[in-house]
């Protein structure tokens, strides 16, 4: 099973502070995508940090069939858990968000990963997991959204909103590979683990205090209802 460091969420419990920091309304984009005549569903690759969280927030978000957490940025080979955690394969754990953007655009998805999924003035890190492997990156799985990403960190600066740039690239997406099944699922399988409840579950709160309009109640799941 996965091991997270657990030294930064007792300390932080026995200080009675908040382990995860609260979400952050952000503008949203001014250059967006437009759906396509017919349009079926899209997907979108992004890396905030530990997986977990990530795909919970999504699995929240209407408009979304379907998050899967997985690897993206290095090679097949090397799509694995254990190497990915040494920070050295190029990967950072990632989230394929599937997504109908007659419902909900790539823009508005990128608002929701800017401001609840994840801290993105963080560098190579996010909370208590540090390493490249837990890089803010959005991966474009298209020209329009490489787009569409670039313009929106361009204008998150413009602005100031975070008070100092943005952490977050955007790379070319490779390939995207699936983790290992007991990652999926995993902020609604175990919830009451103390890295979900001190770091994950507050994200959730915000996303639905932020969006209500985007806050889906059942979370679309990787293993079907349970």
């Amino acid at each position: 099973m996965p091991i997270r460091p657990f030294a930064f969420i007792i300390a932080a419990a026995l200080a009675g502070t908040a382990c995860a920091e609260a979400g952050r309304a952000v503008p949203a984009p001014v250059a967006d995508e437009a759906p396509a005549a017919g349009a079926g569903t899209e997907t979108a690759v992004l890396a905030g940090g530990c997986f977990w969280g990530v795909q919970g927030v999504f699995q929240h978000v209407q408009g979304v069939s379907r998050a899967v957490s997985g690897y993206a940025g290095g090679e097949a080979s090397t799509a694995h858990y254990e190497r990915v955690g040494t920070g050295r394969t190029g990967h950072a754990e990632s989230v394929q968000v599937t997504f109908d953007p007659r419902q909900i655009s790539y823009g508005r998805l990128l608002q929701i990963y800017f401001s609840v999924a994840h801290d993105p003035t963080e560098f190579d890190r996010q909370g208590p997991d540090s390493g490249p492997q837990y890089r803010s990156t959005i991966f474009p799985a298209t020209p329009e959204q490489a787009r569409v990403a670039k313009a929106y960190i361009a204008q998150l600066d413009s602005a100031r909103t975070f008070g100092k740039p943005l952490a977050t690239t955007v790379e070319p997406l490779k390939a995207f590979y699936p983790a290992e099944g007991y990652h999926q699922d995993y902020l609604t399988l175990n919830p009451n683990a103390p890295y979900i409840r001190f770091y994950d579950l507050p994200k959730l709160g915000e996303l639905k205090r932020l969006y209500p309009e985007r806050w889906r109640e059942t979370p679309v799941l990787v293993g079907g209802p349970h």
